[in-house]
């Protein structure tokens, strides 16, 4: 059973989100009748301001954290009849929207607010946080897979800094690889104080002195492995694309640029108009960008929530049904 431990969230370009998600309930919806997938429950924030804003919109909140999803559903506890949770990770999402739209309540939007959320952070005993000591977990789902202890224990120094480089775009990568190795011959490596500082050591005192805490990367790039977030993100992109209903909206909150990079490249595969190579027949994009590049947070909000600094927002709607999965297009 999950702990049960109390936390606050502030959703992220709240208002932004559920106006964009709005307009595949306008567009999708049957009088206002849809289904809105929230594919990264979390605490449940955003689903809160959504079922408060649509009152006939039905809502699936898929997480793969079985705390966030009990705290979650005592949040939207009075929303019971509307509103269902189902753990699984968000690459799930066709299996879930075949399990739950239907011609009358028809898949009109989906969310997706990537990366590690705000309990997981807070949470010290979760073990994502350079900034608290505590044991090195890093697991979303924490009933299966290896955590970031194991894998620091298992991986040999190559493979620990591929992690590194290609997860947390870090230049002293092999450094710290091999520091981990050397050290975890003397001591095992269990704790996020014990990974700081060998973080701090291997990295040049210049390079220690901006860009703030220098452990940043490496716990990004180690958190990016255990959960095979950009994976998973790869997949998920497209199946969600696939779901959706014409004229329903898709909108990603991505949070660092490996994130982006995914979600911008799917979204220009789909929003191109094709013509078969020597077949004189024009095909229309089956979907249109509702956002201009990437959008970020205003002053305002960064002040109030500074963890909305580093927020990249795009969003797209499929204008017309696909007679082939995107996935089969790209292959």
């Amino acid at each position: 059973m999950p702990r049960h431990v109390t936390f606050t969230h502030q959703p992220v370009l709240a208002e932004h989100c559920i106006a964009l998600l709005g307009k595949g309930v306008e567009q999708a919806g049957k009088n206002g009748r849809a289904l809105i997938i929230d594919a990264t429950l979390g605490l449940g924030g955003h689903s809160e301001l959504i079922l408060k804003t649509y009152p006939q919109v039905h809502l699936i909140g898929i997480d793969r954290d079985k705390q966030a999803l009990a705290s979650s559903m005592s949040r939207l506890q009075n929303y019971s009849q509307r509103f269902k949770a189902v753990h699984a990770t968000y690459d799930a999402i066709g299996a879930v929207a075949s399990a739950y739209s239907d011609d009358k309540y028809p898949l009109a939007a989906i969310l997706m607010d990537l990366g590690v959320s705000s309990m997981q952070l807070d949470d010290t005993a979760r073990g994502f946080s350079y900034a608290q000591d505590s044991e090195l977990d890093m697991r979303m789902d924490q009933s299966k897979g290896k955590s970031a202890r194991e894998l620091l224990a298992e991986l040999s120094g190559e493979q620990i800094s591929k992690i590194l480089r290609e997860y947390g775009e870090e230049r002293f990568a092999t450094r710290i690889a091999r520091a981990i190795v050397e050290k975890r011959q003397e001591t095992p490596i269990e704790t996020s104080k014990q990974l700081v500082e060998i973080v701090r050591d291997s990295i040049p005192a210049p390079a220690r002195r901006s860009g703030g805490n220098p452990a940043k990367r490496t716990f990004q790039a180690l958190r990016i492995a255990v959960n095979q977030e950009l994976s998973i993100l790869s997949a998920a992109v497209p199946t969600a694309l696939d779901a959706l209903a014409p004229g329903g909206v898709l909108v990603v909150e991505s949070y660092q640029s490996l994130e982006d990079r995914i979600v911008k490249q799917a979204f220009r595969q789909v929003v191109t108009s094709q013509m078969p190579g020597g077949i004189p027949v024009y095909k229309p994009a089956a979907f249109a960008l509702l956002t201009s590049g990437a959008e970020k947070a205003e002053a305002a909000e960064i002040e109030k929530n500074p963890r909305s600094a580093s927020v990249r927002l795009r969003a797209i709607q499929k204008l017309r049904m696909q007679t082939e999965k995107i996935g089969e297009q790209n292959a």
